[in-house]
């Protein structure tokens, strides 16, 4: 019997999200405070945000431009 082993889910910084949506950083931080994207904070305290969160947002953010 295999046992299935999870990946851990990959987590980005807050630069690598702005680079994604083309926004400066403090944006990304601004959409955390505000809700509009969670983030966990690490044991230093910086934010990290999931993977898969930030591309459902980008999907969101794409469906609506389009008329």
């Amino acid at each position: 019997m295999a046992d299935t082993v999870q990946e851990p889910e990959k987590l980005l910084t807050p630069s690598e999200v702005a680079a994604i949506f083309r926004v400066d950083p403090k944006t990304v931080t601004r959409w955390a405070k505000v809700g509009k994207l969670s983030s966990i904070r690490t044991l230093g305290g910086h934010r990290r945000f999931r993977e898969a969160e930030v591309h459902a947002l980008l999907a969101d953010a794409q469906e609506q431009r389009r008329p």
